[in-house]
């Protein structure tokens, strides 16, 4: 515990630019992965453990094309669209077999691709750290905020994220897309009477949860390490902010996101050796205040 530190930190506003740039990061970035996580909970009912690798694959997917084109913004594409291919055929062929499965075969399937795609990422890009660097677009002086300094990758990663929270909304919410996915998550048998090709559905919305998570892995490509077995922490954190957020819940999944980065990012100054322990401690009085989270609904 260092609370003097934490103290001298909260009364200087360039310390707490800094920190709270910081944690928007974390935030936007855990953002991405837990709304494809509880996009696809939400509609398919799925547990879905290998989300976090899907982030490693669009970490590394990106890497990969950006070391053949040059262009981050590139790479970002490629890293988003090759995940969420990848994740439309893992839909089809494994996962779709175990919907009408109990929870414990889907666990077990989701686990062994954990695995699997940890093997493959070290047979294709080896076991050592890799680093992408900073893009030469941001290589850039950083904005004086405040008494603080804020990279612009920083601003750019907020707003990118922030407008994909809107358009995200907008989908689920004013779409006739939106509309059935949320009919999906009520009464699937009902929707496919309907004549909609549910199948088809379910696998529009896990590809479009893979993409977030494919691109919450290119995006963090400039500012975060790539490692085998990396997607394993993002997808626990991801978990607490679903879990925080409201299982299911967009807006929840925003919100507790932000909530946890800014929690990280004071936490690692004040409490260096108890970060994680707070989140968990967050995570548990918000459920003893409100066991749904703080967006979710009781079902009925």
């Amino acid at each position: 515990m260092n609370l003097p530190a934490l103290l001298d930190c909260v009364s200087s506003s360039s310390c707490v630019v800094t920190q709270v740039s910081t944690g928007l990061i974390i935030g936007m970035l855990l953002f991405l992965v837990a709304s494809g996580l509880t996009l696809i909970f939400g509609v398919l009912g799925v547990i879905n453990f290998t989300h976090g690798s899907f982030y490693m694959l669009g970490a590394y997917f990106s890497l990969t094309a950006y070391r053949v084109t040059g262009s981050y913004f590139d790479a970002v594409i490629a890293g988003a669209l090759g995940v969420a291919v990848f994740g439309v055929v893992f839909e089809r062929l494994f996962i779709s077999p175990v919907y009408n499965s109990n929870v414990l075969m889907q666990l077990l399937v989701c686990y062994a691709f954990i695995l699997i795609l940890d093997d493959v990422v070290k047979i294709v890009w080896g076991t050592d750290f890799q680093t992408m660097g900073m893009p030469a677009t941001f290589a850039l002086p950083p904005i004086h905020l405040f008494g603080g300094f804020v990279p612009p990758f920083y601003v750019f990663l907020t707003g990118l994220t922030v407008a994909a929270a809107f358009s995200l909304s907008v989908l689920v919410n004013k779409t006739r897309f939106g509309k059935l996915v949320r009919a999906a998550a009520v009464n699937r048998q009902m929707l496919s009477c309907l004549g909609v090709n549910t199948s088809l559905l379910y696998a529009a919305v896990f590809g479009l949860g893979s993409l977030l998570a494919g691109a919450a892995g290119a995006l963090a490509a400039p500012v975060r390490s790539m490692s085998p077995e990396m997607g394993f922490s993002i997808l626990i954190e991801s978990f607490i902010v679903t879990v925080i957020g409201g299982m299911g819940s967009i807006i929840g999944a925003f919100f507790a996101a932000v909530l946890v980065g800014i929690i990280r990012a004071f936490g690692s100054i004040g409490y260096p050796l108890f970060t994680d322990g707070l989140m968990f401690a967050f995570m548990a009085l918000v459920l003893l205040v409100k066991p749904t989270g703080l967006f979710g609904r009781k079902l009925a």
